[in-house]
């Protein structure tokens, strides 16, 4: 799957992946009216405007970047009715041809973390059927549990031809109160990320791994450490825009064959209508919105590749 989001990258020319965190607040109001007025002001009602406005921004954008990164966290908060809505958009994302990495940082011990990976990139075996659950292509998974979490994860991408991203330096503000922390004179993140290097070494692909990591976009000085520690490693870059990460800041996070790293944007496309720069769209064309946001987004980071 390294080897695919890799093409589609270089086919696009578009190092983005499309964050669908779709909270309410950004579903515009006439179409929370519609799903509201079919299905009340409910679970099923809220789940509902969720989808139409997932179709909206995946139609407006799936020509254009390779990937896009659902948050479970924005699904689940809507109980069953949402994580219905996750897989639905799970799959019309893939009938567009886009890869999905589901941003749902798990990670467990055993059996747990077996399910987890199973539950999410493999097959779960009911009775003589090898079913699959969610299907996404990536998930990202938390190491802060050591191997025992990973190692289930490494096992099924080997048998699926999937990955994972494992959370290294991530862009919130408060990430340095554990990841900071000096273990015999480095960083965490450091030894982190060398861990994900050995990881990787197990599950390769053409040129990269099949074991990514997430290293935000706020942190460059860092990020410059971190490629170098992890030469072979995709990295998912949160951070960009609306959290304060610039293009410039995300050159270090590239190689030399312009590979290397995959940009995330999730508000600041999504919902691109309700800033100032796009605000001529309004609400009624919030996916034009998004797609000229998506735009602007690849020119800005072909200045630094």
């Amino acid at each position: 799957m390294i080897d695919r989001l890799n093409e589609r990258i270089r086919q696009l020319d578009a190092p983005v992946v499309v964050g669908l965190d779709p909270m309410l607040k950004f579903v515009p109001e006439h179409m929370q009216k519609k799903a509201y007025q079919e299905l009340g002001e409910t679970l099923e009602g809220a789940a509902e405007a969720i989808w139409q406005f997932n179709k909206v921004i995946v139609d407006a954008v799936c020509d254009l970047v390779p990937a896009v990164k659902p948050q479970v966290a924005m699904y689940e908060q809507f109980g069953v009715p949402g994580m219905a809505v996750y897989k639905r958009t799970i799959d019309y994302c893939k009938g567009k041809g886009l890869i999905v990495i589901g941003d749902v940082k798990r990670g467990d011990i055993g059996s747990t973390s077996e399910a987890y990976a199973v539950g999410h990139l493999g097959h779960v075996q009911v009775g003589s059927q090898s079913l699959s659950a969610f299907d996404e292509d990536f998930v990202t998974v938390n190491p802060y549990l050591g191997s025992d979490g990973i190692r289930p994860f490494l096992e099924v991408c080997k048998k699926e031809h999937k990955g994972i991203f494992v959370l290294v330096k991530t862009s919130n503000p408060s990430s340095g109160e554990f990841q900071d922390r000096l273990i015999d004179g480095r960083p965490l993140y450091e030894w982190v990320g060398e861990q994900v290097a050995r990881w990787g070494d197990e599950v390769m692909g053409c040129c990269y791994s099949y074991v990514g990591a997430v290293v935000g976009a706020t942190y460059p000085e860092m990020g410059k450490v971190l490629r170098k520690i992890m030469p072979k490693t995709c990295i998912l870059v949160p951070g960009y825009g609306a959290q304060g990460g610039t293009a410039a800041d995300l050159a270090p996070y590239f190689n030399e064959d312009g590979l290397g790293a995959i940009v995330n944007s999730s508000r600041g496309i999504i919902a691109a209508y309700k800033q100032e720069k796009y605000a001529q769209f309004g609400p009624e064309n919030f996916g034009d919105a998004a797609r000229q946001a998506a735009l602007d987004m690849i020119a800005d980071l072909k200045t630094v590749r």
